[in-house]
């Protein structure tokens, strides 16, 4: 199978947990087959491999996310980086031209999109193999997949097929309903659009180059500000003559809410927490260093980082984002290639954070042009560079870099270290990379 996995979107809905640059699929709190932890897109990406371990998977994000893909799934999985944001049409056609000049994917072949976050079983990428199996046939240009619907939802625009078989022609489509009219949907056979669908590669670069002038993936990407603000839905699916669908019955969830993702947690509590005998439908999500008690609570959803303590009503938890929208913080833990790091202390001239490195892994070589930093190691050992200078490190040393001078790590073990940035002027666009020789 060829895959491109969408994956964008802040997740306000589930702050305190996931923000601007971690978003909702980057959350480690479900459980492995062997009891750790990993996240929405974790699992997506081991359950594609159980089922088609030669599958070739592009995820379509945005620079934001790129470290913390490289960081969740290693270094072998395929990017299409978005220069900029635009809608699902332009990342869907970058991503396409990425298959086609990059991966070099024959333009026959068929490519599958959905979303990089639906919790779903095996059974869902096993009705993915057939659906790119319909599509190899030609006998329709785009054919969705179409979620047979558990409820009258109004969060899903609505696929009317032309009959009832397990591959019909689509006959109409319908916008995201009143509870109401999703009743009468369903009545008349309707199945969820789950944003699921797969086409020949040739079929979406065709229809791109009708729109745009373009000559290959790297002209795309240089002229990405030009391509229109649009949908895929808009710009393509509901313009297709020849279109099928194909039904699937099978467990799928939209975890877009605290609500609806609890319902898929394995566990009541992640982190430290505890509740009493009186809580019931409680759940507890702590990343920090504290422990969380609760009480007596009945349908709660208790969630806390650094960026902040949510203690809310699980169907009001639903309403979160405006709430969330008044904040102004400065993002306080995010993943990158090379580990995470968490921000402990922020004063007006200094941020210390806490950095943890993978084993094998490194910064990039780089600079600050206004501020000094110091690193001391807490674990783990390493190696650092500053200005061509190399010298090992272990536990208690501490290593000193004026603005301007180059530096970086490298992991042997583990590595954590705290790092304190020093200067009246911090920011996270003061770096400048160099290549290490």
């Amino acid at each position: 199978m060829n895959l491109i996995l969408l994956s964008g979107g802040s997740g306000k809905r589930l702050w305190p947990l996931s923000n601007n640059v971690r978003s909702k699929q980057f959350i480690q709190i479900f459980r492995r087959p062997d009891g750790s932890y990993e996240s929405m897109v974790q699992r997506v990406y081991r359950q594609i491999l159980s089922v088609d371990n030669s599958a070739s998977v592009t995820v379509a994000t945005s620079k934001t996310q790129v470290s913390a893909l490289h960081n969740q799934l290693g270094e072998n999985v395929g990017i299409s980086v978005e220069p900029c944001r635009r809608d699902t049409f332009p990342a869907i056609v970058l991503a396409s031209a990425y298959l086609a000049d990059v991966k070099h994917i024959d333009p026959e072949e068929p490519v599958i999109v959905c979303p990089v976050d639906p919790y779903v079983e095996e059974d869902y990428f096993e009705a993915l193999k057939k659906l790119s199996a319909q599509a190899a046939r030609g006998e329709s240009n785009l054919v969705l997949m179409g979620i047979q619907p558990t409820y009258p939802s109004e969060k899903y625009g609505y696929i009317i097929p032309e009959n009832d078989g397990p591959t019909a022609g689509v006959r109409t489509f319908r916008e995201k309903p009143t509870a109401d009219a999703a009743r009468e949907y369903i009545a008349e056979g309707a199945l969820w659009n789950g944003g699921v669908f797969a086409y020949k590669l040739k079929y979406v670069l065709e229809t791109a180059h009708r729109m745009m002038d373009f000559t290959d993936y790297y002209d795309l990407l240089e002229r990405y500000r030009e391509m229109p603000r649009i949908s895929f839905d808009y710009a393509v699916v509901e313009k297709e003559e020849k279109i099928q669908v194909q039904r699937f019955a099978g467990q799928w969830k939209d975890l877009g809410t605290w609500n609806t993702l609890t319902e898929a947690m394995r566990d009541s509590v992640v982190g430290q927490g505890v509740m009493n005998d009186a809580c019931s439908g409680v759940h507890i999500v702590n990343e920090l260093d504290v422990p969380v008690l609760a009480m007596g609570l009945h349908d709660v959803v208790i969630s806390a980082s650094p960026e902040g303590i949510l203690v809310s009503d699980k169907e009001q938890s639903s309403y979160i984002k405006p709430f969330v929208d008044r904040f102004e913080q400065q993002v306080m833990f995010a993943e990158k290639s090379w580990g995470s790091y968490r921000v402990m202390d922020v004063e007006p001239d200094s941020l210390t954070i806490k950095v943890t490195l993978g084993a094998g892994s490194r910064m990039n070589y780089h600079s600050h042009k206004n501020r000094d930093e110091v690193w001391v190691v807490i674990s783990g050992r390493g190696r650092t560079v500053v200005d061509g200078m190399e010298q090992n490190v272990e536990p208690g040393d501490v290593v000193t870099m004026s603005a301007g001078c180059r530096h970086t790590v490298i992991a042997e073990t583990e590595l954590k270290l705290i790092e304190v940035q020093l200067g009246e002027d911090i920011s996270v666009h003061d770096k400048q990379k160099f290549e290490l020789e």
